[in-house]
């Protein structure tokens, strides 16, 4: 008996050395890789999906800076969102470009100056928006939390750091001012971490935790956005008019056979929603039609007119179906 007791200290000193090898000697082991865009509900999958269902035109598309909303101002979090959108509207096979608040302020103090008449239209009319970008999305992060679970086994301890984000955002149509899709999403990420009990599992502020929980939400909202695009017909503007000829912004990007017969449109009015006093978009007219008769290059297209008179540069052109 006094032998047999002699050797139990060994035993669980050799089982302790075994626990440490088996976790790196008290190192954090971690599951959950951010970087590999991984995310808990497979929406990156789905994204990839309804990419590759995507055979749109290659539109370019405006990203406001995110505002940050969350109740405690988590640091970081609108600008986070921004980066992570720009390369998921990137991977979708968009074109992205990111502006700031004081662009648009600028736009739109331009906006107030012509319709008062201090600064006159001319060639350029500020409420027509950026003549280079077809499409843009707006949003703010409203909530960010993280908690963590733990859980004990014998010699070592485990725990789950998950965090969980709500992004509001929206999609707008530049050319008619109307909002395509305003909706409201939340996403999640987590990452384990394991260790000898009380000798690991410590995490300290991640953010590619922040970032996961980010890309997953924005990946869903891109998705809803693809699918959203796929819906609507071709639309552009007319950057010139020769006689019986137009020039469209259109070219290979279009993905538009020669033949595809579009609509001309003229935008009148602002529409305003009589309850918020905010512009749901814009009056349109059909003023003709007409028929593409060749790309010169990548943005630019020719076209003949079938129908109508009096084009305008800044015509919206619109694929009929």
């Amino acid at each position: 008996m006094i032998k047999s007791l002699s050797y139990r200290p060994v035993i669980f000193t050799a089982l302790l050395a075994g626990v440490f090898i088996f976790t790196g000697c008290g190192s954090i082991n971690t599951t959950g890789v951010v970087k590999d865009d991984v995310t808990l509900s497979g929406q990156t999958k789905k994204l990839e999906e309804a990419g590759s269902q995507y055979r749109g035109p290659e539109y370019t598309i405006a990203i406001l800076h995110f505002d940050n909303k969350t109740p405690s101002r988590t640091i970081g979090v609108g600008e986070a969102a921004t980066d992570v959108l720009r390369t998921i509207v990137k991977q979708s096979g968009l074109e992205p470009i990111v502006l700031t608040k004081d662009e648009m302020k600028q736009q739109e103090r331009m906006i107030e100056l012509q319709q008062t008449g201090a600064v006159k239209t001319g060639k350029k009319n500020a409420a027509e928006g950026f003549d280079s970008i077809d499409f843009r999305i707006s949003g703010s992060v409203t909530s960010y939390s993280e908690l963590e679970e733990s859980s004990d086994n014998l010699l070592t301890q485990s725990k789950n750091h998950i965090a969980r984000v709500q992004v509001d955002y929206a999609l707008v149509d530049v050319a008619t001012g109307r909002s395509l899709l305003s909706e409201s999403g939340v996403g999640e990420y987590s990452k384990k971490t394991s260790g000898v009990l009380g000798l690991g599992a410590k995490s300290t502020a991640d953010q590619a935790l922040r970032d996961g929980a980010l890309r997953d939400a924005l990946t869903k909202a891109m998705t809803k956005m693809v699918n959203k695009l796929n819906s609507i017909p071709f639309q552009s503007r007319v950057v010139l008019v020769e006689s019986n000829n137009v020039v469209i912004r259109a070219g290979t990007k279009s993905r538009l056979d020669p033949g595809t017969v579009m609509g001309v449109y003229r935008p009148g009015a602002d529409l305003v929603d009589p309850d918020t006093g905010r512009v749901i978009g814009k009056r349109e007219k059909q003023i003709g039609e007409v028929v593409l008769t060749q790309h010169q290059g990548d943005n630019v297209s020719e076209a003949t007119i079938k129908s109508g008179v009096g084009f305008q540069t800044g015509d919206v052109v619109k694929v009929l179906r």
